[in-house]
């Protein structure tokens, strides 16, 4: 049958593997993982034997035509990742777009998701949250990133790599100032850690603590800002971003993508003070 599945996986703890996604990758033809290794060590403690193609970012443009290709002639595919749900900040969401585009039946068979499961035991609001993943390892996209999203109000959501960890922190205290966050390390396995504190005091825990393991960081949305009617009042707020230590540019565009003042103007006044 010409069906590809989204088979999420356990995120850490192989206890977590739901029975439908046992049977699933039991009785499909074939197999594409993010990492062909660690899925094969998932299929092995479930006694699964099934074939594998090697399938993520650098290779997807190309596999994903093949794997197209052989699910028109009647295979069924599942795709998982290395951990957790694919196609969330993976190249998972090709692989759909491509198979949605010609109209091959999709199913999904869910698991737990880091992002989900850190903002269960943050202690922060749930109501509303935005995922933002991975931020780039290029400076200007990265600040632009930042900038972007330093006024959003709702509970944010970041992935991050241990060896980039210190820097990023440093960067959120720079452009987000001094909020709640909440860091989840390793979820459900043996060295689970979740610090829950402010972005002042994790930087200087940091600076003693080596990080390790994957991290998901929940962080506090900003405060709602009152209604500003001048370019007085929007200046002020100009102000107390520079204050936090964020470039001027990227002060004055953000705060006038929120008001609808000029930036020029708004960084006129900046030259002027």
């Amino acid at each position: 049958m010409s069906i590809l599945y989204v088979v999420g996986t356990p995120i850490g703890n192989l206890g977590d593997m739901t029975f439908r996604a046992i049977e699933t990758l039991k009785k499909v033809d074939f197999i594409c993982a993010e990492d062909t290794r660690v899925t094969a060590k998932l299929l092995n403690y479930f006694e699964i034997k099934k074939p594998m193609i090697s399938y993520h970012r650098h290779n997807c443009e190309q596999v994903g035509e093949q794997i197209l290709e052989r699910i028109n002639q009647g295979e069924s595919c599942a795709i998982v990742t290395d951990a957790g749900m694919p196609c969330i900040s993976d190249p998972g969401e090709d692989l759909v777009k491509l198979c949605a585009e010609n109209g091959i039946d999709i199913q999904v068979v869910p698991t737990a998701t880091a992002l989900t499961s850190a903002l269960a035991i943050s202690g922060l609001s749930t109501s509303r949250f935005t995922f933002e993943g991975f931020l780039s390892t290029t400076k200007r996209l990265r600040f632009s990133h930042l900038s972007e999203v330093s006024n959003e109000t709702k509970t944010m959501i970041f992935y991050e790599a241990p060896h980039k960890l210190v820097y990023t922190l440093n960067d959120m205290l720079q452009y987000f100032g001094d909020r709640r966050i909440s860091i989840c390390r390793e979820l459900t396995k043996i060295h689970e850690e979740v610090i829950r504190t402010t972005l002042s005091q994790a930087v200087e825990y940091y600076k003693t603590v080596n990080p390790r393991g994957e991290f998901v960081l929940i962080i506090e949305g900003a405060e709602e800002k009152a209604d500003i009617t001048t370019i007085e009042d929007a200046f002020e707020q100009v102000k107390q971003l520079v204050d936090k230590g964020m470039r001027g540019a990227d002060a004055c565009k953000q705060i006038a993508k929120l008001t609808g003042f000029s930036k020029g103007e708004l960084y006129s006044l900046l030259l002027e003070a």
